[in-house]
């Protein structure tokens, strides 16, 4: 594998990045998008029991993860800017993993 040099502009990047606190609660995502539990639990890589915790109350309330939050925020920009992402743009971001790549539709 020949990994490639970081140079200023992907450093800055990178900087701007790991300062970024992007982040929306399932409950303002379940607000703004005509969504299932079962949706947000696809988008976080969650069990639905899991994410019926986050909307529960009491002891049944589980707070969710900040990488939780990060994947409902992308999930909405995407959402929001899907028209405006070039389609070579949109296969790349959201490229099948090799394995499912042939596979034949369910």
């Amino acid at each position: 594998m020949n990994s490639r040099p970081l140079h200023q502009r992907e450093q800055e990047l990178i900087r701007l990045y790991s300062r970024c606190r992007l982040g929306m609660s399932p409950q303002q995502f379940y607000a703004k998008w005509q969504v299932s539990y079962e949706a947000i639990a696809a988008i976080c890589a969650r069990s639905p029991s899991t994410v019926h915790r986050w909307f529960g109350r009491g002891r049944q309330y589980r707070r969710p993860l900040p990488a939780d939050l990060r994947h409902l925020a992308l999930m909405d920009f995407l959402l929001e800017h899907f028209e405006e992402i070039p389609e070579d743009l949109r296969q790349v971001l959201c490229a099948l993993p090799p394995h499912e790549q042939n596979a034949p539709d369910a």
